[in-house]
């Protein structure tokens, strides 16, 4: 049974094309997901980190407390249905990508994956993770080249729908930001190891 979405808890979301198919054929694709997801997402979650790939995607994201959900009069939406936002943004894409390429059947494998962040170091750790899924399935030789993750635009001087704050107080400043994301690029299975002097120093 999926993990139930719940107002002001933060989550890992993901998952893939089915039979691990592409669900991203052309750059466009990844801009109109994230036109999508800002459509139908960001009313009601924070977004800290994301990253997209050709057959699957990751969303590093806190749904808001529902007394801050509005309708746009200021009423508040305490009946909204979180995995149904969610699924109006999957459906409205895979309607929109079928229709394009003129495919028909299901586009992503199953219903979408989330997991509960329980602790700021989970947090911080799932954020590396995530920037560096480029790399790690060999799409690029460095994560900082690719096009489709946050890693870039949370770096830049520039507007976001991202929640740049709470990610630079999570690292402590921009460049332990950086740094955790080299030595994580160096040695993957770093952020495995809590205990580890080199991890804690970057806390």
């Amino acid at each position: 049974m999926a993990t139930k979405l719940e107002f002001g808890k933060s989550y890992h979301i993901f998952n893939r094309g089915n039979n691990g198919a592409d669900i991203f054929f052309e750059e466009r694709n990844y801009d109109y997901f994230l036109k999508l997801y800002q459509k139908y997402i960001t009313p009601i979650a924070e977004t800290f980190a994301y990253c997209l790939l050709p057959n699957h995607f990751h969303f590093v994201l806190k749904i808001k407390k529902r007394s801050t959900l509005t309708d746009g009069s200021e009423k508040e939406l305490y009946q909204i249905d979180l995995s149904r936002e969610f699924s109006n943004f999957f459906n409205s894409y895979s309607k929109s990508i079928n229709k394009t390429y003129n495919r028909t059947g299901s586009l992503f494998e199953r219903a979408f994956e989330r997991v509960e962040v329980t602790s700021d170091r989970y947090f911080y750790q799932l954020i590396l993770y995530v920037h560096l899924n480029p790399q790690s399935h060999s799409l690029v030789k460095n994560f900082q080249e690719y096009s489709y993750s946050s890693y870039n635009i949370l770096l830049a001087d520039q507007p976001t729908f991202l929640n740049k704050e709470s990610v630079v107080d999570l690292f402590g400043s921009w460049e332990k930001f950086k740094n955790a994301h080299v030595l994580y690029k160096e040695d993957l299975q770093l952020v495995q190891f809590v205990g580890n002097d080199k991890f804690k120093t970057l806390l």
